[in-house]
């Protein structure tokens, strides 16, 4: 194992590489799956070098039916991965050379294990956040159509946790449909960034062998090449930004979670979830937990994490290439894995949702909630906000200490500018309709706003 390891570099030493530094320093163990990626690169790779005249057409062809066959054989399963080879470009070129000869020996030329790591990571990158797009899609479908089914369902919104002003449940809804396609946004954004190829740039210099680096990168459907060397060895921002949009957009689905959990609640009852996607308790026969909710929280973490763990990886590092950059996969991975997971889990949650609307609509029906109308209502006979915010201040305290709901009090014995016109503020589907501005959650507003997202 350790002379098939040394294979690499047996010119410059004498001595086998150690067991355990072998163990070490392998990452075929999770970057077995950039191997789509690094198969792709090589083809693309190889054929400039035939272009170049470095191959002929017949170790192209070679080259070429070689990696597709290792490809169809690691897809069925058949590849065997050598933990002594350290990584997947190493795995498929021992092997590509094994099966076909002195042609896989020649692939190697004019490029690092650095520039292909490089590239495969990008076109992961690319490829993953194009299905990210398409998930974060679905989960706002499945969003739209509860907004839509219940645009006109009154419930309580909240500051602090404590009834503010009425809103719809379509509205709330339409909250993270927003914060989603921010999500898209950043996610498309690091991939028109991310689309430029790197291979060519070698260990960190180039080579004095100049394939087309702009034929290969188009052949790769890359938008261009890097334009720096080093930079282009050394670069990981693309990986940075795609875990900050991954940990951003986990952090967007926390907080829905964290609103459904509380809506679950016997407190609240707004929301009931289907049992295919709640359980049950060990212990306790009547429970029935939002487990994929709290899920979503606690996975959260992980990908947050998985950001920083990549931030003080590179944060030091000289460069160009370093070995601590072999770190950058395994958050990588686990960030993509994660959220392709949670996206896939709350879209089948949310499809089958229903929401409470009669415990929202008495929830709603505090007439506190329209404290702010009726500040507005004096505003409109004259009164100056900070005023009519006290006049308010002073109803609501007597309606606390007395216990008369504020809608029934006599809000002329607190000042004689309320008239009994006051009392109109204290009707909800009319607080609700006044509420027209852009953004703002009347009926025509939600509905208008849903038809735009579909």
């Amino acid at each position: 194992m350790a002379a098939t390891s040394a294979a690499m570099w047996k010119g410059r030493f004498a001595q086998d590489t150690s067991s355990l530094v072998q163990q070490f320093g392998e990452s075929i163990s999770y970057d077995w799956r950039l191997y789509p990626h690094d198969i792709a690169g090589s083809i693309a790779h190889a054929r400039a070098q035939k272009n170049a005249g470095l191959l002929t057409e017949e170790e192209f062809s070679q080259i070429e039916t070689g990696l597709l066959v290792i490809k169809e054989d690691i897809e069925a399963g058949r590849f065997e991965f050598k933990a002594s080879l350290e990584d997947i470009h190493m795995n498929v070129e021992a092997e590509l050379t094994k099966r076909i000869g002195a042609a896989g020996a020649k692939l190697h030329t004019a490029r690092s294990r650095n520039d292909q790591v490089a590239t495969d990571t990008r076109l992961y990158c690319r490829t993953e956040i194009e299905g990210l797009i398409a998930d974060l899609s679905g989960l706002q479908a499945a969003l739209l159509d509860r907004a839509e089914k219940y645009a006109a369902t009154v419930l309580p919104g909240y500051t602090h946790l404590q009834r503010g002003q009425p809103v719809t449940v379509g509205h709330h809804l339409l909250a993270y449909v927003e914060m989603l396609d921010r999500d898209k946004g950043r996610l498309a954004d690091a991939r028109k960034r991310l689309n430029v190829s790197p291979l060519g740039s070698g260990a960190l210099a180039g080579s004095t062998i100049n394939l087309d680096r702009r034929a290969i990168a188009a052949e790769l459907g890359f938008d261009g090449v890097t334009t720096n060397s080093m930079d282009a060895i050394a670069d990981r921002d693309y990986i940075a930004e795609t875990l900050f949009a991954t940990g951003l957009c986990g952090v967007h689905l926390s907080r829905l979670s964290e609103d459904l959990i509380l809506w679950c609640t016997a407190e609240f009852g707004f929301v009931a979830f289907s049992d295919a996607h709640t359980t049950g308790s060990s212990l306790m026969p009547q429970k029935k937990n939002p487990d994929v909710c709290e899920l979503t929280r606690g996975k959260t973490g992980r990908l947050v994490g998985n950001l920083m763990n990549l931030l003080v990886a590179v944060k030091g590092l000289p460069l160009t290439y370093n070995r601590d950059l072999q770190e950058d996969k395994p958050p990588l991975f686990d960030s993509i894995d994660t959220l392709k997971l949670i996206l896939a889990v709350n879209t089948e949650m949310i499809a089958a949702m229903e929401i409470r609307e009669e415990r929202c609509l008495t929830a709603a029906s505090d007439p506190m909630l329209l404290a702010t109308d009726l500040a507005d209502w004096l505003v409109k006979q004259g009164v100056p906000f900070r005023h009519a915010h006290e006049l308010v201040g002073k109803a609501v305290a007597e309606a606390v200490k007395t216990g008369v709901p504020l809608d029934q009090l006599d809000l002329a014995q607190i000042d004689p500018v309320y008239t009994e016109d006051a009392k109109s503020v204290f009707n909800l589907q009319r607080a609700l309709a006044a509420r027209t501005n852009p953004g703002s959650p009347s009926v025509e507003n939600v509905k208008a706003e849903i038809a735009r997202w579909k």
